[in-house]
Parts: structure tokens; C-alpha cells; sequence
């Protein structure tokens, strides 16, 4: 006992001494947040420790009120170590305790975990602590004082560092819920078998390659993820789980599976999908509950005749990955990974001499990302593969999804990737798996970024010191011939062909009888010029011949990049003419192209040319969505595609005629200003000043749907105001409204188009403050019933913003079908508040009058390991008709006895959108 208080005493000290610091510190910030209610909520506040530690020095009576309290895990170690050991004394009735990490995020965009390694032994003495959520942390081993909070009912280790789990936690006797996912367990402990009470057990994404047969003894259980792992066989124990309704097993290495799981009376779902089932029970194979996509059923074994005694080589591991930011793990015996983002990976035996963890993520296609040469179209998002540079000793196959180029004579799809600083194209591959849904294939040495791209047919060949001959593919005729001696040293060229329309020449020169040759692009690695001089040929422009043309209006022009201008070299060069053919000697590469018209100065001619070679039409629109007006979208399409997307979308939308046609590069930056009295509604990561930041790029969707809100009046008149389209990065002034910007209108003019955008009339009761909404309950959902209370709109939209990425769970849980899913993430691609948003109060207008519609979302919130915001949502209906004032995101509820709250200024972070 004496050895226990010694080791107590540092830490006593230690927390005294940070408290005291904290005191100073909070004490000169008048920001501190007020405490009252039973929650303290202090995860996204700067210095939640400190906050907290302030409170326990001054010994707050409202703190033995406090039943749940979040921290974030972000903390300083020392810090957050003493702010845990004042815990037990200044909280004694802590029901729950949510400490987790994956707040912050590093350069690019991956979830950093918590600072959290260990927890004090003293909060062993929370009694009444049923809930404990330590996710996104850096845990190597439980804490030993969690086998000791008897009554635990929820735990939470999600996204640690964990390899095993104790004996001793066979000890939580009255553990309902228990989730270990995305660690690195190997074994569980046989005392997992005498938890009776576990009703919701979730190893999911570990290194299991067996399992307990204890296991059976769960007799309470009735869900169970054992999804991604490495599991081989089930102990037959499985089928003495009575209780069990939910059985997911897919991404495993499973040859077999009990019999006895058929028997289980209440079970509704067997996921099999991608293991190595070669024949499973007759009872399985037909039942409806039972998943079996992926599996090799009636296949024999491939060494099936082979002699007694050789050895039987494993089929590689199948993964299949269901979230969009996330990782894996790859051992020297390989797998085939399928991403959830559609793209496919194999790795084969041996192309890692060590297990490595793969992360990945898909990128939103910007121009930092994006290198596109002067023709090239983008056709999917950038995948990113870390760790980056790590060499294989095999090449890993990659197959990347991509959105079908509109044009395809003469261009053809490559993958794109960074490789020693400089992007390259891949050799690459195409697969068609049904109409519009296309895979580019190429083998990768090692990891970096990737993205597919339609480029011009590009022909290249390494040129010897003996000379040689390279032509293009697309065009025959053009053809470049290099003479011996033309190089010392081996080095490597590569030819680009681009076809121009002749009657967009003739429009554009006002010329009837104007004609131009393809534009030739050649470039080289090496020296910049040639030991001998090299012979280019081009075919004359459609419809000359070398027999009839008058030479005095054949121009020879030449274009040397970073520079815009084209020279005419016409004089410069001896031009050789054939009947078809026009040849001519250059000494180093750039870009050429063979005039043929009256005109005498057509450099600038030229310029406009190849720039309507690059330019795309456009129209731009504004659609508000009928049932919500405050929804706006915005989109970017191309001429020929606006009658039929209008079609489709104005059964929910209503909004003014497209824009005028407008002209835009791929990869041209461009914003969305609101003006008028209209801003948007909340902060986005695409978001700057109120302005809407778009990159437009040709074949993908340029979409995006955002919230807006007024500053003015709406009780007595509508707010008339409009949206206004800019060129550009989004600059620190814009002109309030767009007047002065059409006056300006020319060809390089920023603004592009304005179109209005209205907000009705608010009816009554709609827009009321908080003070005033006191007394209302949900009247346009009515969602709830007078026994288990009410949930307002606030209380929707609030709840929205919690759920960030784990609203697909939520809603699954609610009894959304996955095609259902898959619209609402269609519809609002680039929006993930939209996604959230949608789905739950589309969910909610369904449950509207039907009793028990708030259980029913308080019990899909559990199911999908949210219960911190279950119970936010039991303690909104606790309340009663009292509005929950500041919000599930801010640091606590407002006292009783202060002034009706106004509109606050505290605003949390939004939850990065993938």
C-alpha cells in the first residue's frame, strides 16, 4: 500500500503543478466556456485539458453533475495524463468517457491518431462508468485499469496500435459492446469466451488467424465482424451462438465453414463474400441470408493431381475494403485488394520480402495534382498509394476506373503517375467490363500518385547513333527520319499528332479556302539538339497538292514552349513539295503545323487556332431544390449535355435557363460568388470567403451543392439575390455584384455569368430564433411522439454534423436499402454535408407521425458504434421541448437561469469532406 501511494505522489504533483499553470492560463481567457447541464464537451476546443483541469481547481460544484465528457486525444501526453488522474475525484458520476484521436490530420488528409498510450490507474475508480471510447489512439497494450471498471458496458478501441488483448478482460462481466477494429491483433485471449453479457463484438481489419474455441461461449452475442482478417477455419464452437443475427467473415482465407452455422435459429445474415470457399453446406449455399460473391465454388483445387507429398500452394487473399480513407496490410504471400473507391490492386507472391501497411486515398482532381499536357483530358480522380517510393521486388498490378473520353480517333487512355519528380505515363492497358464502365490496367514498380488521362496517340522510339525512323500511328504520313550519325548516344523521342477541324479554321479566318496540316509535336531526352540535321515530313493541308498550290500562301510555323507565340520559319527552312507531302530539316524539337491561306501574318492567327484546339463549350446553371430552396446547386457542363441533365434533374430542382455559352480550358480554375444579400450557409474545405471554388475538368462532374442563407428579412418578402460565375482563383475582391464586371466583358474577361437565385417568403414559425423556438416542437416532420419526445429540425441538423463519415452505418441501420445509398452519394458527390443531410431528414419525412421513429434512430446510432451521439439524442429528449441551445458541437448547454441565448459565434470545425 505504501509502494502505491509513493507512485501516486509524482502524479498528484505533477497534476497540482499543471493545474495551477491552467488556472493562469484560463483565467486571462475570457473565452473559457461556461459549464452547466450534465455533459462538458471539450474535444474540439484548443487546450480542452487545461479547461478542464481550471474547472477541478476551482472545485466547480456543477462538475459532480457531469455525466459525459469528452477530450481529444491530441493532447500533450503529461498533460492529458494529469488531466485524467483529476478525473475520478471532481467527476465521481461519469457515465461516459469518450477520449479519441482522428481530429487532426497531416499534410495529406490521413487521420492522425492521439497522443493516448496508457491511462491512470486511479480511474478504476469511476464506478458508474458505463461507456469508454479510446479510438484513433496510439494503445500498444490495454490500459490495466479498464479489466477493472466492472460495470463497463461499452468499449471502444477502434484504430489503436493493439497486437493482443489481456486474459483479464474476461472480467467485464456486464460488457455489452466491445469494438477492436483496425488493430493488429494476431490472437485473442480464451477469457473472451466469459463475457455472457456481449451482445456486439468488432475485430474487423485485424491479423487473426485463428480463433478461440471459447468463443462459443458468447451466448449473449448477436453481431460479429471478424471482416479482413486472415482467418483459415472456424472453430466449430460458432454454431453454439444462439443468439447470433449478424455473421460477417468476408475478406478472409476461409476453405470452410461449420455446418452448424445453418442451424442458427435467429440469424439474417452470413457475409462469405472473398475467401477461398471452393464447396460449402448445401443448407448454405441456398439459403438468402448467406453472401458467397467472390469465392472460387466448384473450382477444383489447382494442385490437385500433383504427387503425394507436394507441397499445396496457398490461392492468394482476397480483400475488399468498404471505406475511402483507409489501410491495408500486404504480406510476402500476396493478395488482390479491391478498394472502395472501384480500384483494384494484386499483389503477387514475393513482391514484398515483409508484411508492409498500404494507405490509400482518391484525391478531388486540382491543377497541383493534375500535370495535363496542352491536349490531354483528365477521365478520373487522383489516386494516392503510400508509403511512396517503396520499390517492389514485383511489379503490382493496378486497375483504375475511368469516365469514357467522348473523342477517340487518334488519342488513347494512359495511367499517369509521379515517379522521381517527373510524371510519366505507364504502359497501359484497357478493360472493359460492361458498357460505360471501363478499367485502365498497368503494372507498377512502386507507390506514388495515379490518374488516367486521354491524351493524343503518342509514338516514341530510342534513335541509335545508326539512325532510324519513327512515324505516327494515327497518321501515316507523317513520318520523322533521323540520318546516321544524327546522335552520339542512344536517346529517346516521341511524336504527338493533333487533328483541327477545317471548318472551325475557316470560321475562325473568315477564309473559304483555308486549310491547315495536323499539328506535330516532337520532344526528345538529351541534348536539345542533333549532331545532323533530321527530316520531318507532314502531309500537305486537306484538299492541296503539290501540283496546284501557290507557295506564296504556304506558311511553315514553329512553336518552342514555355513561349505562346508561333513563328513563321517559312523562309527559314528549305521545304521540299511533293504531290502530297511537304518535308523540311530541323536541328532540335518543338511543335510545328503547315498553313495554307492568303493570309500573311498568321502567327497570331495561329495563337487563336490552337487555343480553339484546347477550348471546351460550356453552360453554366443554378438549380434550387424544390423541397428545400436554401439547397442550391451548381454545375459546369458541356453544350451538348445541358437539355438532357436539365431533364433529369428538374423533378426535384427548379432554377433559372442555363448561362450563356462560355469557353474553358481543362484544368481551368473558376469560383461561385452569391451576391445580393445571399452568402453560404457553413464552412467547406472548397469554401473561401463565402466563394465556391470549381477546377473544370471536361469529363467529370463539375457539381457541387451547397447551403445558402440571407442576413435580411424574410418574414415580410422574399430575398431576391443571384449567383455570379468568375475566372480564376477566388481573389481577395470580387465586385459585389457583377455590373461592373459585365461592362468589362471581353475575351479575357473574369466574369463569365450571373443567374438569380430567390428564397422564398418564410412562412410562419420557419426562421425563428432560439428564444422563440422554445415552444415549438418539430411541426413540418413531427418526428417522435409525446411519450419518447420530440426532435426538432435544430436537433437534425445538429445531429448531421456529427456523423460525419459514419452516416452510411447510420443509415443502413435505419433501413435504407444500398441502392438508396449509392443515389444519395451519386447525387451529392462533392458534398458531404448534402450526403448526411439528405439521407436523414429523407429518412425522417417517411417516419413522420409513426411512434417510436426516435428509438429507432437512437438504436441505429448504437449500432453503428456512435452511441457518444445516441446519447446526446437521449439527453435532447430528456429535456423535453427545451431546445438543446448551443448544439451537439459546441462545449456544453447553456444555464437555466442565464438570458435567452442569442446567435452564437462559436463555431466547430466541419468534418473533412473525402
Amino acid at each position: 500500500m505504501a509502494t502505491a501511494e509513493e507512485e501516486l505522489e509524482p502524479q498528484v504533483a505533477a497534476a497540482e503543478g499543471v493545474a495551477g499553470d491552467a488556472t493562469d492560463t484560463v483565467d486571462a481567457n475570457p473565452g473559457a466556456p461556461l459549464l452547466a447541464g450534465n455533459r462538458l464537451s471539450l474535444d474540439l476546443y484548443p487546450g480542452g485539458c487545461r479547461r478542464l483541469l481550471h474547472l477541478c481547481a476551482q472545485q466547480t460544484p456543477q462538475l459532480l453533475e457531469v455525466e459525459f465528457l469528452q477530450l481529444s486525444g491530441h493532447e500533450d501526453p503529461r498533460l492529458l495524463e494529469a488531466t485524467l488522474a483529476q478525473v475520478p475525484k471532481s467527476l465521481p458520476h461519469l457515465r461516459s468517457l469518450v477520449l479519441k484521436g482522428g481530429q487532426h490530420w497531416d499534410a495529406l488528409g490521413a487521420c492522425l491518431r492521439g497522443s493516448l498510450t496508457t491511462l491512470p490507474a486511479s480511474l478504476r475508480g469511476l464506478a458508474r462508468l458505463v461507456h469508454l471510447d479510446l479510438s484513433f489512439n496510439s494503445l500498444a497494450t490495454l490500459p490495466a485499469c479498464i479489466p477493472q471498471m466492472c460495470g463497463l458496458g461499452a468499449l471502444l478501441l477502434s484504430h489503436n496500435c493493439l497486437s493482443e488483448l489481456p486474459e483479464a478482460l474476461g472480467a467485464l462481466s456486464a460488457l455489452t459492446f466491445l469494438s477492436v477494429t483496425h488493430n493488429r491483433l494476431q490472437t485473442l485471449p480464451a477469457a473472451l469466451g466469459a463475457l455472457s453479457t456481449l451482445q456486439r463484438l468488432d475485430l474487423s481489419e485485424n491479423l487473426l488467424d485463428a480463433l478461440p474455441p471459447e468463443i462459443g461461449g458468447l451466448s449473449s452475442l448477436e453481431e460479429l465482424n471478424l471482416a479482413s482478417n486472415q482467418l483459415q477455419s472456424l472453430p466449430a464452437s460458432l454454431a453454439g451462438l444462439r443468439s447470433l443475427r449478424l455473421l460477417v467473415l468476408h475478406s478472409n482465407l476461409l476453405a470452410s465453414v461449420p455446418t452448424g452455422l445453418a442451424r442458427l435459429p435467429l440469424l439474417i445474415r452470413l457475409d462469405l463474400r472473398d475467401n477461398q470457399l471452393r464447396e460449402v453446406p448445401p443448407e448454405l449455399l441456398d439459403a438468402p441470408f448467406v453472401r458467397l460473391q467472390g469465392n472460387p465454388l466448384g473450382e477444383a483445387l489447382p494442385d490437385s493431381h500433383s504427387p503425394p507429398g507436394t507441397p499445396v500452394v496457398q490461392e492468394m487473399p482476397r480483400l475488399f475494403l468498404t471505406s475511402d480513407l483507409d489501410s491495408f496490410l500486404v504480406t510476402p504471400q500476396g493478395c488482390s485488394v479491391t478498394l472502395a473507391c472501384g480500384v483494384r490492386l494484386q499483389f503477387p507472391a514475393g513482391a514484398t520480402a515483409s508484411a508492409l501497411t498500404v494507405r490509400y486515398r482518391l484525391w478531388l482532381p486540382e491543377p497541383r495534382l493534375v500535370p495535363l499536357g496542352p491536349h490531354d483530358s483528365l477521365l478520373s480522380g487522383v489516386l494516392e498509394l503510400q508509403p511512396h517510393g517503396v520499390a517492389f521486388q514485383q511489379e503490382v498490378g493496378l486497375w483504375l476506373l475511368f469516365v469514357p473520353p467522348r473523342a477517340r480517333r487518334c488519342r488513347e487512355v494512359v495511367v499517369r503517375t509521379l515517379s522521381d519528380d517527373s510524371w510519366s505515363d505507364l504502359e497501359t492497358h484497357l478493360e472493359e467490363e460492361a458498357p460505360k464502365r471501363l478499367w485502365a490496367h498497368c503494372q507498377v514498380p512502386h507507390f506514388s500518385w495515379f490518374l488516367v488521362v486521354s491524351r493524343p496517340v503518342s509514338n516514341a522510339c530510342l534513335v541509335p547513333p545508326e539512325g532510324t525512323l519513327l512515324w505516327s500511328s494515327g497518321h501515316p504520313g507523317v513520318k520523322v527520319t533521323f540520318p546516321p550519325g544524327a546522335t552520339q548516344e542512344p536517346r529517346q523521342v516521341r511524336m504527338q499528332v493533333v487533328r483541327m477541324a477545317g471548318r472551325e479554321l475557316r470560321a475562325l479566318l473568315e477564309e473559304p479556302e483555308a486549310a491547315v496540316s495536323p499539328l506535330l509535336c516532337l520532344s526528345q531526352s538529351g541534348p536539345s539538339s542533333f549532331l545532323r540535321p533530321v527530316t520531318v515530313q507532314l502531309p500537305l493541308p486537306p484538299g492541296i497538292t503539290g501540283l496546284s498550290l501557290d507557295r506564296s500562301r504556304l506558311h511553315l510555323l514553329y512553336r518552342a514552349p514555355p513561349a505562346a507565340t508561333w513563328d513563321d520559319i517559312t523562309a527559314q527552312v528549305a521545304l521540299e513539295l511533293t504531290h502530297l507531302y511537304a518535308r523540311f530539316q530541323v536541328t532540335h524539337f518543338s511543335w510545328y503545323w503547315l498553313w495554307y491561306t492568303t493570309k500573311t501574318c498568321v502567327g497570331g492567327l495561329a495563337r487563336k487556332a490552337w487555343e480553339r484546339l484546347r477550348l471546351h463549350r460550356v453552360n453554366l446553371i443554378a438549380l434550387q431544390r424544390r423541397r428545400d430552396p436554401e439547397q442550391v446547386l451548381l454545375q459546369c457542363l458541356p453544350r451538348n449535355k445541358v437539355d438532357a441533365t436539365l431533364q433529369r434533374l428538374l423533378e426535384r430542382y427548379r432554377g433559372p435557363e442555363p448561362s450563356d455559352t462560355v469557353e474553358m480550358f481543362e484544368g481551368e480554375k473558376f469560383f461561385a460568388a452569391f451576391e445580393r444579400g445571399i452568402d453560404v450557409d457553413a464552412d467547406r474545405p472548397d469554401c473561401v470567403q463565402g466563394r465556391v471554388c470549381f477546377v473544370f475538368y471536361s469529363h467529370l462532374k463539375n457539381m457541387k451543392e451547397v447551403y445558402v442563407t440571407t442576413t435580411r428579412d424574410r418574414q415580410t418578402q422574399a430575398v431576391r439575390g443571384q449567383v455570379s460565375f468568375y475566372r480564376g482563383a477566388v481573389p481577395e475582391e470580387v465586385p459585389e455584384e457583377a455590373e461592373a464586371a459585365r461592362q468589362r466583358k471581353g475575351a479575357d474577361a473574369l466574369w463569365m455569368a450571373t443567374l438569380p437565385i430567390k428564397l422564398p417568403r418564410l412562412r410562419r414559425f420557419e426562421g425563428l430564433g432560439p428564444g422563440q423556438a422554445r415552444s415549438l416542437s418539430l411541426a413540418p416532420l413531427n418526428l417522435g411522439d409525446a411519450e419518447t419526445g420530440f426532435l426538432t429540425q435544430s436537433n437534425l441538423l445538429n445531429l448531421a454534423g456529427r456523423l460525419g463519415p459514419d452516416w452510411p452505418a447510420v443509415a443502413l441501420h435505419l433501413g435504407l436499402s444500398y441502392r438508396e445509398l449509392q443515389r444519395i452519394r451519386h447525387e451529392f458527390r462533392d458534398d458531404l454535408d448534402g450526403q448526411i443531410r439528405h439521407m436523414l431528414f429523407s429518412w425522417a419525412e417517411r417516419q413522420a407521425g409513426q411512434p417510436g421513429a426516435v428509438g429507432l434512430l437512437v438504436q441505429a446510432l448504437e449500432q453503428s458504434d456512435r452511441r457518444d451521439v445516441a446519447e446526446e439524442v437521449r439527453a435532447v429528449l430528456e429535456l423535453g421541448r427545451h431546445k438543446y441551445q448551443d448544439g451537439i458541437r459546441r462545449t456544453s448547454l447553456a444555464s437555466r437561469d442565464l438570458a435567452p441565448p442569442g446567435p452564437s459565434t462559436s463555431q466547430s470545425p466541419e468534418p473533412a469532406q473525402a
